[in-house]
């Protein structure tokens, strides 16, 4: 099997795992490899390549990790098995107790997959579509960071719906609904929903709730005035260069899911309670 790693750099433990990993997989006949980058920031030594060419990808670390080999993959049908090395690891599949023997487990088909719903955004700068994005978690459009409130429009399916003066508006998946939505006063949604949620942060309002839409909506963000349109986008936590001004964006469900593996038995009632409920 051809099994791509995707490590968090950034962390000791796996990058340690990475190396373990990669010398335990090449022992049991399987082809390892990494990105460029990877490779070289964990010294793991392994051959490079894409991971869209993998018929399995490890991320190993937290769910940034996961978020990071969702955004390599780019509409690529490979699962994906994240190993927890971080800190809350709610998307991942396996603890990092045992790496080698997690994934061993999944090579032999002892894992259960879970396809979770993507976002497609189209951004519209200039009087022209200059982007587009894919987000598994969530897109964020709203102020930078020290700019005053921005005024932001919203429509479903070309039907005007709210109009805030925020911070800035969330649009989630359900994925994403225990991420930034959920600190920002949206509810937990059930990882199989096909849905989309929208949250507006910090409403200058008193009559403000999150919108749950179903899967065919299509959500417009416009911003009717032009002395706070100084809005910038964020896609899964990630900055998208805002160098001229933001006019609109477009956003629905993506054409691809996302398909993750997961070998442990916890549910997500029992993950969501042990990670936000529990003091």
């Amino acid at each position: 099997m051809r099994i791509h790693l995707v490590p968090n750099t950034d962390n000791p433990r796996a990058c340690a795992a990475a190396r373990s990993l990669a010398q335990d997989l090449v022992s049991d006949g399987h082809v390892v490899t990494a990105s460029p980058a990877d490779a070289e920031g964990c010294e793991s030594g392994v051959a490079t390549g894409a991971a869209s060419e993998a018929e399995l990808v490890v991320a190993l670390g937290g769910d940034g990790t996961i978020l990071k080999a969702a955004h390599m993959l780019a509409g690529s049908d490979v699962p994906i098995f994240g190993i927890n090395l971080g800190k809350l690891g709610f998307l991942c599949g396996a603890s990092g107790d045992d790496p080698i023997g997690a994934v061993r487990a999944v090579v032999a088909g002892r894992a259960r997959e879970e396809r979770r719903v993507t976002l497609r955004v189209e951004a519209t700068h200039g009087g022209r579509v200059a982007g587009s994005h894919h987000a598994l978690n969530e897109i964020f459009v709203g102020r930078a960071s020290g700019a005053r409130a921005v005024d932001i429009a919203v429509a479903v399916d070309g039907e005007p719906f709210a109009r805030w003066v925020c911070d800035g508006v969330i649009v989630s998946t359900p994925t994403g609904s225990t991420a930034y939505a959920l600190s920002a006063g949206g509810p937990i949604m059930a990882p199989e929903l096909s849905a989309l949620l929208v949250v507006p942060v910090g409403a200058h309002a008193l009559a403000v709730r999150p919108l749950v839409l179903g899967p065919s909506a299509h959500v417009t963000l416009t911003f009717p005035d032009a002395a706070r349109s100084g809005a910038c986008l964020v896609v899964d936590g990630d900055l998208v260069p805002c160098r001229s001004t933001l006019e609109r964006l477009e956003v629905g469900l993506g054409a691809d899911d996302v398909r993750l593996l997961r070998i442990d038995e916890s549910s997500f009632i029992a993950a969501a309670r042990d990670a936000f409920l529990r003091s």
